[in-house]
């Protein structure tokens, strides 16, 4: 039978704890961090209505300064009329993670 070697043991307590660290992330802070980067999501989304509402017919904004922020705001510009134009109903309220 073949010895564990000293690079196998560490490579053992190298997936213990990535694993412990992974279990930690999941009790503590897995939450907060979905909840922050959901209320991102929303703002952006609020942000860019804001400002680029005009493609909705909604205009809020003078063009100048959209103008000046066409360049930042060109590659989210269809999900984000995906997004408002979607419709919405009472299951959109509750979280449902699957998986």
């Amino acid at each position: 039978m073949n010895q564990p070697t000293w690079d196998d043991l560490k490579e053992r307590i190298e997936r213990i704890c990535g694993a412990a660290r992974e279990v930690f992330y999941g009790m503590s802070v897995y939450e907060w961090v979905r909840e922050c980067r959901k209320s991102r999501g929303e703002l952006e989304r609020v942000f860019v209505l804001i400002v680029f509402g005009d493609l909705l017919g909604v205009p809020i904004l003078p063009p100048y300064h959209v103008l000046r922020l066409l360049p930042y705001v060109v590659p989210q510009v269809e999900g984000w009329k995906r997004s408002m134009l979607r419709e919405r109903d009472l299951t959109d309220l509750f979280d449902q993670d699957i998986g």
